[in-house]
């Protein structure tokens, strides 16, 4: 068994920056489980044992809820607070406390294809080979956000990455929510071309496996491009940010059956996506630091 060092608490804070249209034998899991609780970690904190958290693709252990409820839904990525009423859907930050939004209908934000910027010491230790980098051996990084990209490139490399995500999905499961928001579907476009897209994909694969393992439905965040690919990568919904903007909404609704949440920052883009898509597809307005409510600059509204 490896060091159970905990990596630091992975949270994105505010709303991803939008990118234009083209634009993861029957005793040592146990043993495993037992040490991890005595030192104060979970399975989602580390991916010392491959074995104990390798998905399996095409088994599931439970029947994850892929039925999303009908509008409408809030977006509580920047702190969590008391959806507003009526709301059925929330979505969190997998570190979020408190986890999920008592009688609602509850999805784990987790960033699957990109380091956090306070957790970069820890992949650099734990697992440095499992960053991307450039031939220079430099990390290649989402600007927007100073997060380094997660290496796909190899299947070896997207097996042991879906086995660290994996278990902050096992953790999502056990602190009761029912689906996962994996972010950064699109992380490719931003890799200087070290990575692409059927790589992208491939990962995905491996991710949806694990979260239906875990009982879970998954959605595709973003990447309206990959949006026709619905099926063969097992997403469950979609949540699409700005896709009134990029006059992306149909894409989505097409190819998921109108399960589809829609987040835009701009209230013009709001009118359009209530216009177009709101009797459709669930739409919210909010504030692009997603402020929670009671604080300065907090927007929430909805058609």
């Amino acid at each position: 068994m490896g060091n159970l060092t905990c990596p630091p608490p992975l949270r994105r804070q505010g709303a991803p920056v939008p990118f234009l249209p083209a634009t993861r034998t029957a005793v040592a899991p146990l043993l495993l489980t037992l040490a991890l609780a005595l030192s104060g970690c979970t399975s989602a904190d580390t991916a010392d044992e491959p074995a104990a958290s390798k998905p399996t693709p095409g088994k599931s252990t439970a029947g994850p809820v892929r039925q999303l409820p009908e509008q409408p839904f809030d977006y509580q990525l920047g702190g969590p607070y008391d959806p507003p009423e009526g709301v059925r859907t929330v979505v969190r930050d997998r570190t979020a406390d408190p986890d999920p939004a008592s009688g609602a209908y509850n999805i784990c934000y987790v960033n699957a294809y990109q380091a956090q910027p306070d957790a970069i010491d820890w992949w650099e230790k734990k697992h440095p080979d499992l960053l991307l980098r450039s031939a220079d051996g430099d990390l290649v990084i989402d600007e927007d956000w100073q997060e380094p990209l997660l290496d796909i490139s190899t299947a070896d490399r997207r097996e042991r990455l879906a086995g660290i995500v994996g278990g902050w999905f096992d953790g999502c499961a056990k602190d009761g929510f029912a689906g996962i928001d994996a972010d950064n579907l699109d992380s490719y476009l931003r890799s200087d071309g070290l990575l692409d897209r059927a790589q992208a994909a491939a990962f995905a694969k491996l991710l949806s496996a694990r979260a239906h393992r875990a009982g879970l439905a998954i959605g595709q965040k973003n990447a309206a491009e990959m949006a026709k690919l619905r099926t063969e990568l097992g997403f469950d919904f979609a949540i699409a940010e700005e896709c009134a903007r990029y006059q992306e909404c149909g894409a989505y609704a097409d190819a998921y059956d109108d399960k589809v949440l829609v987040i835009e920052y701009r209230r013009k883009d709001l009118t359009v996506a209530c216009r177009d898509w709101g009797k459709r597809l669930m739409v919210v307005l909010r504030d692009r630091d997603l402020v929670p409510a009671g604080e300065p600059g907090h927007v929430n509204e909805r058609c």
